[in-house]
């Protein structure tokens, strides 16, 4: 279960991506005219590159963390949670994941492949074309941030649902049934007997009828 404690980093990714991809989306629209064409190039261009660059943020979480709870969630589900229940709508959106994931792990190691040939090749050059490649990177890996938007947010409630429900540490509705019976069934023999009710006495005290 060491895969559990990855769920919230993934769901504040997840969240992080459509809020990059909802604030382009607010913005957009004021760079074009109303057939959608940009009539501010560099204020449009700008504005992608910084939604790419914060969507990469998070598909680095996802990279990191991704796969391994994924994993998780397919050895800890049932064949029945794929058909009914809570969480079947978002096992069925998982399908898919591993390419997107996969996919953009390539990005990312052809990226790291090219900071090395830059510091092999050209000393001193990282310094004067690692952001133009850092933008290459986050605008080809925009596509598999989408995806995870969409991906992501089922694999962390799938992730937790499973994660709460196989918790060897947290008892089961029977379990704690059962501990409730044991404690009261104790309870209830520890009990001393009850002394017997004192006699009533000669001129008993009429009661008073409550307001």
């Amino acid at each position: 279960m060491a895969w559990r404690q990855h769920v919230p980093a993934l769901a504040s990714a997840a969240a992080g991506i459509r809020q990059a991809s909802d604030a382009w989306d607010a913005a957009s629209d004021s760079f074009c005219d109303h057939y959608d064409w940009p009539i501010d190039e560099k204020g449009y261009a700008d504005g992608k590159v910084k939604r790419d660059a914060e969507a990469w943020k998070h598909v680095e979480v996802f990279l990191a963390h991704g796969p391994e709870v994924l994993a998780g969630v397919r050895a800890a589900a049932h064949g029945a949670d794929y058909v009914e229940g809570p969480i079947s709508e978002d096992l069925r959106r998982l399908h898919g994941i591993d390419t997107t994931l996969e996919r953009a792990g390539q990005i990312r190691h052809e990226w790291d492949q090219v900071m090395e040939l830059m510091d092999y090749s050209l000393p001193g050059s990282r310094e004067i074309y690692a952001s133009q490649a850092q933008e290459i990177r986050n605008s080809e890996g925009w596509h598999y941030a989408n995806e995870l938007a969409f991906q992501g947010p089922a694999l962390a409630r799938a992730a937790g649902y499973l994660a709460n429900r196989a918790d060897p540490d947290r008892p089961s509705q029977a379990e704690r049934a059962q501990v409730a019976l044991a404690r009261s069934t104790s309870t209830n023999r520890g009990t001393s007997p009850a002394s017997p009710p004192a006699p009533p006495a000669s001129n008993p005290t009429p009661p008073r009828r409550s307001r």
